[in-house]
């Protein structure tokens, strides 16, 4: 497996909390989220009504680092925000994390922290 690049980010959560008091997450997610992430995005807003201001956070964290990670590893390829879509670990499945074809990624979370890292695999 040749390895075209890696990418790292690490999210401080206070961070993106004030970015999401100014800007508002529905306007926020609408901007970074691909159309099956937004999806995901809704239904999370629908389910969890009033207590959902931290998973809605660390939803929009893990993908933005997820993003910010990919877009480093692809360097100096620069795809849209929308054009990557991250799918975490499916607890049922047990299906991995994924992001698109050739790419691996390894998401990590702790208090005020998310951490992200791609590996790019070339062609």
């Amino acid at each position: 497996m040749p390895i075209l690049g890696i990418g790292v980010d690490i999210l401080h959560l206070p961070r993106l909390i004030s970015l999401l008091s100014r800007r508002g997450s529905e306007a926020f997610a609408t901007r970074i989220l691909s159309s099956q992430e937004l999806r995901s995005f809704q239904s999370l807003t629908e389910q969890h009504g009033e207590d959902k201001t931290e998973r809605i956070v660390r939803f929009l964290g893990v993908r933005w680092a997820v993003k910010e990670a990919a877009y480093k590893a692809l360097y100096p390829t620069r795809p849209t925000w929308k054009e990557i879509t991250y799918s975490s670990l499916n607890g049922v499945t047990g299906a991995k994390p994924t992001l698109m074809d050739k790419l691996h990624v390894s998401v990590s979370h702790d208090g005020d922290y998310i951490y992200a890292q791609v590996i790019a695999e070339s062609t």
